[in-house]
């Protein structure tokens, strides 16, 4: 083969991937510079008309403030921040909106140290961590910083569990018990009530610690989310089996329906049946709780129940016990149906955090445990969705019946109203 018509495949270079984030890096403080100025520009034409004896401006340049290193997800950016007079003594002050005073480290990498934490990253280990993460001269990071900063997050939970809810209104609650026992003396139990608000968002609405998942834990959660103003409770709670909550929400909230989770459901049964018949019995299941109509699934119900009462008697009394509140969920408008089949929103957020945590080593004290806890929540909450269907959940909040997950005519007058 004639070497001319070779081609010559070259490794890239083991930089090409650093050198990709230095464009990157500054790409984005150009961008960052030309917006700061255009900031300063725009605030400096407000005041135009503001002149002095002479016909010259009151509001003027007057340098730049000293530079600062601001750390982001992809390194330190540098920034230098115009600094504005007033000469005509009327207190007129400049400080720019995209890059606040004091700013040292964008919001995303804040929203990343609780995580971290929580997940097994000691306070003395933040600093190199961070560093292979944003490059060096990571500051701003190191452990007195970090526990400076538990205390703040600390603060910032116990303002928020004191809050006044007499304002809200929830029309759906997710509940379960979260177990933690990495970093931590004992195996703890963070109680977690998720919520969706009349507009359709899900929101945190309790976390504190509890002595597993008893009655009288839920009973104190519950009422102190009554004497903080939540007098009226959700139309609907979903949660897993353990009957501490639905003693305490009856006792609490009686007028709230039951929606078991038929994902605890599932693994609970198939937990009662040889592993050779674990795949086609989660089939069965499945089939009952994705048919469009009750009629249908009940159907299923009982074709299961009927399948393995013979052989498998606990597994089939383990799914008829809890007929009505598994099938609560037909009763609520259908674009709801996948937010309250299960508790997603808690499971889906812990699931990582679970793994990560029982191999990890040291001691992490019952306070800040839920403070983490918390402020994971706080962050993975952005990212939940809302509730689907226009007018549903005011429909849902005024006592509309729904069959099949179809919103019925309202015939009473006074619901109407």
């Amino acid at each position: 083969m004639n070497d001319d018509n070779v081609i010559e495949l070259r490794k890239p270079p083991e930089s090409a991937e650093d050198a990709l984030v230095c464009v990157l890096r500054r790409g984005a403080q150009e961008l960052l510079a030309r917006a700061v100025e255009e900031e300063a520009k725009v605030f400096l034409d407000s005041y135009a008309e503001l002149l002095g004896e002479k016909g010259l401006r009151q509001v003027v340049r007057n340098g730049y403030l000293p530079t600062r290193n601001i750390q982001t997800g992809i390194g330190s950016i540098s920034v230098k921040v115009p600094r504005l007079r007033d000469r005509s003594g009327s207190g007129i002050q400049y400080a720019s909106n995209l890059v606040p005073r004091y700013l040292r480290k964008t919001k995303n990498l804040e929203e990343l140290l609780p995580v971290l934490y929580l997940k097994g990253i000691s306070t003395g280990d933040f600093e190199g961590a961070l560093t292979s993460i944003v490059g060096p001269g990571a500051v701003g990071f190191s452990s007195t910083t970090i526990a400076r900063l538990k205390q703040v997050w600390l603060g910032d939970y116990e303002a928020w569990r004191q809050q006044d809810l007499s304002k809200k209104r929830y029309i759906y609650f997710w509940a379960d018990g979260i177990y933690f026992q990495a970093r931590m003396a004992e195996r703890q139990c963070i109680l977690v009530i998720v919520g969706a608000d009349e507009f359709g968002n899900k929101e945190v609405v309790a976390v504190t610690d509890g002595f597993r998942e008893c009655e009288q834990s839920w009973r104190e959660v519950l009422l102190d989310l009554k004497n903080r103003g939540l007098a009226v409770g959700p139309k609907l709670a979903v949660g897993d089996g353990a009957l501490g909550f639905w003693k305490a929400l009856h006792k609490v909230y009686s007028e709230t329906k039951q929606q078991r989770c038929w994902v605890h459901k599932t693994a609970n049964i198939l937990s009662k049946l040889p592993k050779t018949k674990q795949a086609k019995a989660k089939e069965h299941i499945h089939d009952i709780w994705l048919n469009e109509t009750k009629e249908e699934a009940e159907k299923s119900f009982d074709v299961f129940v009927e399948t393995y009462t013979l052989k498998y008697p606990k597994a089939a009394e383990c799914l008829a016990k809890d007929r009505s509140s598994l099938l609560a969920f037909y009763d609520f408008p259908a674009e709801h149906w996948r937010h309250i089949r299960t508790t997603n929103p808690i499971e889906s957020t812990f699931a990582t955090v679970r793994l990560r945590t029982d191999k990890t080593r040291g001691c992490l004290s019952r306070k800040t445990t839920f403070t983490m806890v918390f402020k994971l929540l706080e962050s993975a909450q952005k990212k939940w969705k809302r509730l689907g269907g226009p007018n549903r959940v005011a429909e849902v909040i005024k006592g509309v019946d729904f069959v099949n997950g179809i919103a019925q005519p309202i015939k009473d007058k006074r619901i109407a109203a």
